[in-house]
């Protein structure tokens, strides 16, 4: 079954030409043009990726992501775009959840390119969360996080920062702390990793021993 794809943006060439470029790839394209008509798509389908402008009329992209989270509809991977990118609103996207950013005109290779890349994301995490009732909460990737400990009293941001710090901290050894293989492996760009490791306070090690600041 062909992935689904959620493109939303209050400019009617934008969404147009989107969606004609990712059902040429064979992907199914649903479309909104503000950030009600998103909600309401999301509360009837969960789509394998949604395609999110920054700069709406009603509500901006990154409102909406936050309530995505609060309201713990953020279970596909969300791709930012804007027009008027700046490093401050690409970070705070990936802060709040965002996989990944991309700058308008957005070039053909680069959009396909990070939709691939975005979608593996998403099918590589896990579907669902094991909660019991007055237990710890177990999250397995790849069966190598195992008994991670969150408190079910936590807010859903703290929780996510907790399981983030775990996740890029178990990629990072892995990798033996070669951040270009982690972006790769996970999904992400470079440049966002090192925000991100940056801002959940993980040092990176550099060959020698040496702290990458």
């Amino acid at each position: 079954m062909s992935k689904q794809i959620l493109v939303v943006d209050d400019e009617v060439g934008i969404r147009e030409l989107l969606a004609e470029i990712l059902f040429d790839e064979g992907y199914q394209v649903a479309l909104a043009e503000n950030a009600e008509q998103a909600r309401a798509y999301r509360y009837e389908y969960e789509p394998d990726l949604v395609l999110l402008d920054i700069w709406m009329p009603d509500t901006d992209g990154v409102a909406l992501l936050k309530e995505w989270v609060e309201q713990d509809l953020l279970t596909m991977p969300v791709v930012m775009m804007s027009g008027h990118g700046t490093i401050e609103t690409a970070v705070e996207a990936t802060r709040i959840g965002a996989v990944d950013f991309l700058e308008k005109p957005i070039s053909l290779q680069k959009l396909l390119a990070t939709v691939v890349r975005a979608i593996k994301t998403g099918a590589a995490l896990p579907q669902r969360v094991v909660v019991d009732s007055g237990q710890s909460l177990v999250v397995e990737i790849d069966g190598a996080i195992r008994n991670f400990p969150v408190s079910m009293d936590l807010p859903l941001r703290e929780a996510r920062e907790h399981f983030d710090a775990v996740y890029f901290d178990y990629h990072l050894q892995k990798e033996a702390g070669n951040v270009s293989r982690v972006a790769e492996k996970v999904g992400i760009e470079r440049t966002h990793l090192y925000r991100k490791l940056k801002q959940l306070g993980i040092k990176v090690t550099k060959k020698g021993g040496e702290n990458e600041d």
